[in-house]
């Protein structure tokens, strides 16, 4: 995978899935702004990822910290390939949520990945690429949840007007979808057992385990390159086979019925 001479802003990436992301991309030779809230993280990245590496301390809903870091990226780099819009907060209480709730979690996941690819576009160059990141939760119904979903399913559904809309300028959109993947959220679910949360997320993924950042941050990154320069406008599930199962979890009826039979 080669992004030589690219130049890469992914937002949220100063923890999890957007540091695996920013690790690949510059393996690949790319450049990369980091962006996030939390200064003292950005910049400890920095000294650890090197010079091909900066940081802009951003909050994503606020329009002037986004046209901030699209000019530090261009005083730095001089340039601006590739937007990740990765930025994202899980609060929810499905539909119990509160009206300020909704508004914060749509601001964060949703719209501020809408205003970011808004204002980097006119400065993309000429095959430039934005990716989106979505989920599996944005395509299936959840107990208990509300906000985290339908805000990916939006996230699914800009992708696509996006795409359309920039075609002519030669700037490609795309969404990935992963499913359980180790990260913060998992890990404090997990109580920090990777090998737990294999074990818990193996029926529910064919490929019996939960997802790795850097198989993620892979993904990503090809779509970035060259080698996907016919793809556009489409969601890639990155996400050991989740989406491809039904309730019945990839068991048969005789299974069911005979599990059944076992526990009664």
């Amino acid at each position: 995978m080669n992004l030589n001479g690219k130049v890469a802003i992914i937002t949220g990436s100063t923890q999890g899935l957007g540091v695996d992301i920013a690790k690949q991309m510059l393996s690949a030779g790319s450049k990369v702004m980091l962006v996030g809230r939390n200064a003292a993280a950005g910049r400890s990245l920095v000294d650890e990822l090197g010079e091909a590496s900066d940081f802009c301390a951003c909050n994503v809903e606020l329009d002037e910290d986004i046209d901030d870091c699209i000019e530090s990226t261009l005083a730095r780099f001089g340039r601006v390939d590739i937007l990740v819009n990765n930025a994202c907060m899980y609060v929810d209480k499905g539909i119990d949520s509160t009206r300020e709730q909704w508004h914060q979690t749509l601001s964060v996941n949703l719209i501020s990945s809408a205003i970011f690819s808004q204002k980097v576009s006119p400065h993309l160059t000429e095959g430039g690429v934005i990716i989106n990141m979505g989920s599996t939760g944005g395509k299936f119904g959840t107990a208990g949840r509300a906000l985290y979903p339908a805000s990916k399913a939006a996230i699914i559904q800009m992708t696509k007007n996006f795409a359309v809309t920039l075609a002519p300028k030669n700037i490609r959109v795309l969404c990935v979808s992963p499913a359980w993947t180790w990260s913060p959220s998992v890990a404090e679910l997990s109580g920090d057992s990777i090998e737990l949360a294999d074990a818990v997320g193996a029926a529910l993924h064919p490929l019996g385990r939960i997802g790795r950042g850097k198989e993620v941050a892979k993904v990503v990154t090809f779509l970035c390159t060259d080698s996907a320069s016919w793809m556009t406008g489409v969601d890639i599930p990155v996400d050991g086979g989740f989406s491809i199962l039904g309730p019945d979890q990839g068991i048969s009826p005789r299974t069911w019925f005979q599990k059944y039979r076992d526990s009664n």
